[in-house]
């Protein structure tokens, strides 16, 4: 009689698997444990994964630095050749959206080497990015400025945020398998944002935000993406994934708490964070006190969704970009302080010390301490911003040259996505799991 292959995805009871989950005690073994199946993958959250700081990188670079404030240390992790000549234009899900001077974006996982083509911006997304005054379209693969003239000049790569992409935001890693993923983009200078259903679409869909100043940051909650204006007020987009035509209602109660300035908002677990500051006291000298106040949203779906004011998240650190807009949080977390917010850069610059430096606030007390020196390849730098490690390979989406406007990317098969490590590629070998 032949023996029954064990069912590993019922053979542990979960309190066991969370158990195992937590005494993992390297990257490697976690993202091992989590390529089993789906049970033993949500027995050791994503989240745990000690995020580590994204420091700035060009068109001419051949490698990705990267700074573990938790161990002191910089990581540099190989740029594939099709990721270089490019600039970054977002951080989400541990992917980069790197841009290219004809407005075409990859996606990358650079703790892996996978590769994901979105499409390119076309000239509407041209027409809906760019100041009203200024004229753009493409010439010869690249975008110039006033065509019609004969001063016309072609736009650097290095200001192509200016005009298309300002930041690429991702509802899901796109090796989520079953989960799909959907990349909505914030516009330079625009009340209107785009999106694009990753490996389904072959064009960026522009959408109307109902919003009357210019997009700042987008954040991917409970199922839905949400705009939020350079004011603080937002709308929210019906069921992107889901829906044909995708609305926007805009979200008066959700305005932001008054004198809360530099606000950045991100998502944890369901509920929707704003973190800002409450300016005390000027000073001669261009000095003055503020104290970071963070507030949180419960019930996003609600007809009247609100703020309340948070002073004690328990276990929970924020992480908080202040370049990349994309901010995120995390619970059990070692090396971190609790109840915190860890900023990549001071939101109001470190105004006696020149260097990079890290600011932390006190949730409870909304005191900030700014920590330095740096490691010093890391001084002198401005963050990008946070990226948590995502250990697994995606997939490649079919070559958008050879799809025609009338026809659709197949679906990828479904499959267990394995941990890959490409040779020469440095993982970081403590998930930070406590």
């Amino acid at each position: 009689m032949a023996k029954s292959t064990p069912d590993w995805s019922t053979g542990l009871p979960p309190e066991l698997r969370k158990v195992i989950g937590k005494c993992l005690a390297s990257g490697t073994d976690a993202a091992s444990f989590r390529s089993v199946c789906t049970p033993w993958r949500d027995a050791v959250p994503f989240a745990a994964f000690a995020p580590l700081l994204l420091l700035p990188f060009g068109p001419d670079s051949g490698a990705v630095t990267l700074y573990s404030v938790a161990e002191d240390k910089t990581l540099s992790l190989p740029l594939p050749p099709e990721a270089r000549g490019k600039v970054p234009c977002g951080s989400s899900c541990g992917w980069l959206a790197l841009m290219d001077e004809a407005a075409s974006v990859t996606l990358l996982n650079p703790f892996t080497g996978a590769l994901v083509e979105l499409p390119p911006a076309d000239e509407n997304i041209a027409a809906a990015s760019t100041m009203q005054t200024m004229l753009v379209s493409k010439k010869g693969g690249r975008w110039v400025l006033h065509p019609e003239d004969d001063n016309a000049s072609a736009i650097a790569l290095d200001e192509m945020r200016q005009f298309f992409f300002n930041e690429i935001v991702l509802s899901a890693p796109p090796d989520a398998d079953g989960r799909g993923c959907v990349a909505m983009a914030v516009l330079a200078g625009s009340t209107e944002v785009a999106f694009c259903r990753v490996g389904v679409d072959t064009a960026w869909t522009l959408l109307q935000t109902n919003l009357e100043c210019t997009v700042g940051s987008v954040v991917y909650c409970q199922g839905r993406f949400l705009a939020i204006d350079s004011t603080g007020e937002i709308s929210m987009f019906s069921d992107i994934a889901n829906t044909v035509t995708p609305t926007a209602t805009p979200m008066p109660s959700l305005s932001p708490p008054e004198d809360l300035s530099n606000r950045s908002y991100l998502e944890w677990n369901g509920e929707l964070y704003v973190v800002g500051a409450m300016l005390d006291l000027f000073r001669w000298g261009l000095k003055f006190d503020y104290r970071v106040v963070v507030c949180r949203c419960s019930n996003l779906l609600d007809p009247t969704p609100a703020w309340s004011r948070v002073k004690d998240a328990g276990d929970l650190t924020l992480f908080v970009s202040t370049h990349f807009r994309h901010s995120f949080g995390g619970t059990s977390v070692s090396r971190f302080k609790r109840n915190s917010v860890y900023f990549s850069d001071p939101p109001y610059g470190d105004q006696d010390y020149l260097g990079h430096s890290l600011e932390i606030a006190n949730i409870a007390t909304g005191k900030s301490e700014v920590t330095k020196p740096f490691h010093p390849k890391v001084q002198g730098f401005e963050a990008l911003g946070w990226i948590r490690p995502n250990l697994w390979r995606g997939r490649r989406e079919p070559n958008r040259s050879r799809l025609h406007n009338n026809e659709k990317a197949t679906a990828p098969p479904k499959c267990r996505y394995k941990y890959h490590t490409p040779p020469n590629r440095v993982i970081p070998s403590n998930p930070d799991l406590s």
